[in-house]
């Protein structure tokens, strides 16, 4: 399963999704996940457009006022659809992966607000977790938290906010996810000026994922289009 994330940041102008359509070409994506498009409104006609095919199948969550916005898109040749559900700040897809037979749920993230909205994410997420028992998971997207204070540099007074921290890693512990490794970058986010960075976007996976794909990784492109970075999601394994 190849997976490519992004934070793009608006997907309002050519630039960037020239970017996003190169990527998905360069890479032969099965599933694309973005976070924060600011786009109310999405088409068929522009789905094939950002993926150059046709044969595309997605789901927007519009959020509110633009806020939370998230897209995700999959070749239907490579991912069979079976349903979905939108959260505050989430879509999971569940469907069937053509090439390994596997049923999988991959969910697209975009974790924003205060300590309690993100609480009330790490619940939401786990009530679907709990709800598909049988499938193989995926969380990808920009989670806003690092798991350690060594993921942030930059940031005046983020040591303090351990409670932030020690939730995050709870909720992966809890639900048996794996932080897969990073190829690349050690940072998914920078300020433009450079004076801060963080690791912000992240990729998470059931051990039953691991036992498909034994070699996922989580390869960190450089920064291009967004003050993100995207993420390509591939095991060199079965891709």
């Amino acid at each position: 399963m190849i997976i490519v994330n992004l934070n793009i940041r608006g997907l309002e102008g050519g630039i960037k999704a020239k970017y996003l359509k190169h990527l998905i070409a360069k890479e032969g994506a099965d599933f694309v996940c973005i976070q924060e498009i600011k786009v109310i409104e999405f088409s068929d006609r522009r789905c094939f457009d950002l993926w150059g095919d046709s044969k595309v199948g997605w789901v927007h969550n519009e959020g509110v006022n633009r806020v939370r916005s998230t897209l995700s898109m999959w070749h239907k040749e490579a991912f069979i659809y079976s349903s979905h559900v939108i959260g505050r700040g989430f879509i999971a897809v569940v469907g069937l992966h053509s090439k390994s037979n596997c049923l999988c749920v991959i969910v697209n993230v975009y974790v924003v607000g205060s300590l309690s909205d993100k609480a009330s994410m790490w619940d939401a997420l786990s009530a679907i977790r709990n709800s598909h028992q049988n499938e193989v998971w995926c969380y990808c997207g920009d989670f806003n938290v690092v798991r350690c204070v060594e993921e942030r540099k930059g940031v005046r007074g983020y040591s303090s906010q351990k409670k932030e921290i020690k939730d995050f890693n709870e909720f992966i512990f809890k639900n048996l996810m794996v932080d897969l490794p990073i190829v690349g970058k050690k940072f998914t986010w920078y300020k433009s000026d450079g004076s801060a960075k963080s690791r912000l976007d992240t990729i998470l996976v059931s051990e039953e994922w691991l036992q498909v794909w034994p070699m996922s990784k989580q390869y960190v492109q450089p920064r291009e289009v967004s003050d993100h970075c995207a993420i390509v999601v591939k095991s060199w394994a079965k891709d």
